[in-house]
């Protein structure tokens, strides 16, 4: 085997690695929408993070556990009607959350070090990987941090940690998703050096709306804005509801009302879904290559769905396959904006000299 054919082997080794973590990520964001969802997610009152990975085994470890959940706020707050089977139904989903958590872990870190030892990742991407095991271990502690939240007084994480939690989620996802469009040696699906300027600038401004959105949405499930208002487009008949502004409150109804916060996230998603929208069109219109087509319509797929799902989270009162479907679109829309970037932008061609 050559030099050339050696490099595209490891080179297509890496990217399916990379497509699996990436794969990992999405489904994990899903499983959290899950757990929050079912209202399982302070049921694991202590964090091990290296240990712990056997749930308990036989009656009296279980009930060791639940006596542990039955001092947090939860249990005296809200659960206290549980019986010892209740809380196995709520245990389950929050170790299944932190399981695959610690899976995705194993899954990333030992092929990076057989990578590293056979000299398959080196340089830029080899401290750029690295960058993605850090950052996985930054979002295990921020779960935690999330988690605390909801053991002191009330029985509810704090919505911001919530927020953070999902964004660096999404963050982590891109980052894998752009190292793995970066590895990709096929010369057609590298993006021409002619691209435009403003048109890679529109991809970067649908990004971040795409993202602040997605911050909105983990607020309205951290403070449960999703229940209020079951129609659409108004709400409970009003474009504008009677208390949006708290007095006390100032700007800060935007991030600490329910209402406000509800109102926002339908205000954005009109915006963000009328640019992404406007985007496409351009895009298409100015697209060269096959890979271009090819993002603009997965990012238009993704903009309708995505709205669409938001529509029935709310109209239904948030059902949880629908709800865990939309948070998983989101992820899913800010990786096909991503991907327009990346089609539509110019390679630096770092990642492949490094591999050279």
């Amino acid at each position: 085997m050559n030099a050339a054919e050696q490099k595209s082997e490891n080179d297509a080794a890496i990217r399916g690695w990379l497509f699996v973590v990436y794969g990992m990520i999405l489904g994990m964001t899903m499983l959290g929408g899950i757990t929050r969802l079912t209202g399982s997610g302070l049921s694991m009152v202590e964090w091990h993070p290296l240990m712990g990975t056997l749930p308990p085994i036989g009656e009296a470890e279980w009930l060791a556990v639940f006596a542990q959940y039955k001092l947090s706020p939860q249990y005296l707050q809200v659960n206290e009607w549980m019986e010892l089977a209740d809380f196995k139904r709520i245990f389950f989903w929050e170790y299944c959350h932190r399981l695959f958590g610690r899976l995705i872990g194993v899954v990333f870190f030992l092929p990076w070090i057989l990578f590293v030892v056979r000299k398959q990742l080196r340089g830029g991407l080899a401290f750029r990987t690295a960058l993605i095991f850090v950052g996985g271990g930054l979002q295990g502690l921020l779960g935690w941090y999330m988690v605390q939240s909801g053991l002191v007084d009330k029985p509810e994480v704090s919505h911001y940690r919530l927020a953070a939690h999902l964004l660096l989620a999404c963050v982590l996802a891109v980052w894998v998703l752009w190292t793995f469009l970066d590895l990709n040696s096929r010369k057609e699906l590298r993006p021409p050096k002619s691209s435009s300027s403003a048109l890679r600038w529109g991809f970067i401004a649908a990004i971040i709306g795409i993202f602040i959105q997605i911050g909105f949405g983990a607020l309205m499930a951290g403070t449960r804005a999703g229940y209020l208002y079951a129609n659409f487009p108004k709400m409970n008949g009003r474009w504008i509801p009677s208390n949006l502004l708290m007095e006390p409150l100032g700007w800060r109804n935007l991030v600490d009302n329910p209402t406000g916060i509800h109102f926002t996230h339908r205000a954005l998603a009109w915006v963000v879904a009328f640019g992404v929208l406007v985007l496409c069109g351009v895009a298409w219109q100015k697209a060269q290559t096959e890979i271009q087509r090819l993002s603009v319509r997965l990012l238009a797929a993704c903009i309708l769905g995505q709205f669409l799902l938001g529509v029935l989270t709310v109209i239904y009162s948030v059902p949880v396959p629908i709800a865990v479907a939309h948070q998983g679109c989101a992820v899913l829309l800010l990786s096909a904006g991503v991907f327009g970037l990346y089609a539509f932008g110019e390679s630096s061609g770092v990642i492949t000299e490094d591999l050279s």
